[in-house]
C-alpha cells in the first residue's frame, strides 16, 4: 500500500537549548473512512479520505451510464404504457417480461452508439465523462456486454411473448445503433430516424399483450404520439447543447441553424401536431372526449412555450419547453390508457373478471361523478355531445346512437 505523507505545522515547543521548534505532523491520506481526528498521544494530526464507493455500486454506476438508463427508463415506461393500452385480462408476468426485454434492447442499443461514438463524445462537454471516452471501460469489454444485452432481450422477448415482438425489439437495435447514429455526423434528418426508434416500444408492447397482433389503430396512435413528442422535447435540447454537438461534428438542426429560427419552427410546428392528437383520437373514437379536454389543456400551455421561444430564441425559454416535456409525455400517456376505449369495450363484451381491469374502470366512474359535463347533461339528453364516457357508455348499453 501506498501511504502518502504531507507536513503540517505542528505545535511549537521548546528544544532544550530555549530554542523554539515546531513539531512536524504526518497525515496519512491512505485510511478510508470518511472521518478526521488527532493521536493526542503522538501529536499527529490524522485526515482521512472520503469512503469509496462498493465495487457493486461502482459496476452499476458504470454500466448504467453504458446503456443511458434513464433512456431505458422511457422505452420500459412506453412499451409497459402499450401493454395496458391493449386491455384485460392483465398478465402481469408477460408485461415484466416484455418490459425487461425491451429494456434489454433499448440498454444494447445505447451502448452500441457510445461505442461507435466514442471520439465524438470525448469532444463534447456533457458527454466526455461517459465510459468510454474517459477509459473506464474498454471498446471490447463494452462490444461484449452490448452484445450480450441484445442477445438477452430479443431472446427473453421470444421465449416469453412471440416473435413479433421479438423482431421489433431487433429492428429497434439495429435502427438506432448503425442507422440512426451513423446518420448523425451526416444528415439532418438523423432527428427523423431517432423519432421512429423512439415510437417502437409502444409497439412492442401491444404485440406482446396480443399475440402479436398489430392490426388495431390503438397501438399505432400511440406510437404517433411517442413520434411527435420527441420533435418539441429533442430540438430544445439540442439547441441548449448546439455548441457542444457542433464541438463533437454533428449535423442536427440547431447546429446549421445560427437564428434558431428553423429550430424554433419545427418545435411550434409538431407541438401543433400534438395538439391535434387527443382531439382526433377522441374523434375516431379511440379515446373518451374527457382525453381531448385534458390533452388539451397541456397544450395550450406547450403552445404558449413555443410561441415565446419563437419570439425570443435564449436558452432559457428552450430550457422551458425541454423541461415541460418530461412531465408531458407521461400525463399524455397515462391519459391515453386511462381513457382508451378497450377497457370499457372488454368489460362490456366479456364480462371478464380482472382485478385491473376492475380498479381502472371503478376509478373513471368515481371521476365522472365530478365531471361538469355529466352534471349539466345528464345521461337522458341523448342529443347533447357526448363528451363523457359514462354518456357513451350508457348510449352502447340501451342501443342508443348519435
Amino acid at each position: 500500500m501506498v501511504r502518502a505523507f504531507s507536513t503540517v505545522p505542528g505545535p511549537i515547543n521548546n528544544n532544550k537549548d530555549g530554542e523554539k521548534t515546531t513539531v512536524t505532523a504526518a497525515i496519512d491520506e491512505s485510511i478510508t473512512p470518511a472521518t478526521s481526528g488527532v493521536d493526542t498521544d503522538a501529536g499527529t494530526v490524522i485526515r482521512r479520505a472520503p469512503k469509496q464507493q462498493s465495487w457493486l455500486a461502482a459496476q452499476w454506476k458504470l454500466y448504467s451510464e453504458l446503456s443511458k438508463f434513464r433512456l431505458i427508463s422511457l422505452v420500459v415506461v412506453t412499451s409497459g404504457a402499450g401493454y395496458i393500452c391493449a386491455g384485460s385480462p392483465m398478465d402481469f408476468s408477460t408485461m415484466a417480461a416484455c418490459c425487461i426485454g425491451t429494456g434489454l434492447c433499448a440498454g444494447a442499443a445505447g451502448t452500441f452508439n457510445q461505442v461507435m461514438e466514442k471520439d465524438a463524445d470525448s469532444l463534447m462537454k456533457r458527454t466526455q465523462n461517459r465510459p468510454l471516452p474517459a477509459g473506464k471501460i474498454s471498446k471490447t469489454g463494452a462490444t461484449v456486454f452490448g452484445a450480450a444485452a441484445g442477445i438477452s432481450g430479443v431472446s427473453m422477448l421470444l421465449a416469453t411473448t412471440n416473435p413479433v415482438t421479438a423482431a421489433l425489439g431487433a429492428a429497434n437495435i439495429f435502427l438506432y445503433a448503425p442507422i440512426y447514429t451513423y446518420s448523425k455526423r451526416f444528415t439532418e434528418l438523423n432527428t427523423w430516424i431517432g423519432s421512429i426508434v423512439g415510437a417502437i416500444p409502444p409497439l412492442m408492447g401491444w404485440a406482446a399483450a396480443t399475440g402479436g397482433s398489430l392490426t388495431s389503430p390503438d397501438p399505432w396512435a400511440l406510437a404517433t404520439l411517442l413520434f411527435l413528442w420527441q420533435f418539441p422535447h429533442f430540438f430544445a435540447l439540442s439547441w441548449l447543447h448546439r455548441e457542444d454537438y457542433a464541438r463533437g461534428n454533428f449535423a442536427m438542426v440547431p447546429v446549421n441553424d445560427i437564428t434558431g429560427r428553423r429550430t424554433a419552427h419545427f418545435i411550434q410546428e409538431y407541438s401543433y401536431y400534438l395538439t391535434a392528437f387527443p382531439i382526433l383520437t377522441s374523434a375516431m373514437g379511440w379515446t373518451s372526449y374527457m382525453f381531448a379536454v385534458e390533452g388539451t389543456l397541456a397544450n395550450i400551455y406547450l403552445l404558449n412555450l413555443t410561441r415565446k421561444f419563437s419570439q425570443d430564441r435564449t436558452n432559457a425559454n428552450a430550457r422551458r419547453i425541454f423541461l415541460t416535456s418530461l412531465w408531458y409525455l407521461p400525463l399524455l400517456l397515462a391519459g391515453f390508457v386511462f381513457h382508451n376505449r378497450v377497457w370499457q369495450e372488454k368489460k362490456l363484451e366479456e364480462g371478464q373478471e380482472d382485478q385491473f381491469a376492475e380498479a381502472l374502470l371503478e376509478t373513471r366512474e368515481k371521476l365522472k361523478g365530478m365531471c361538469m359535463h355529466e352534471m349539466i347533461v345528464g345521461s337522458e339528453t341523448k342529443s347533447a355531445p357526448q363528451l363523457c364516457l359514462k354518456v357513451n357508455a350508457d348510449n352502447v348499453s340501451t342501443g342508443y346512437v348519435g
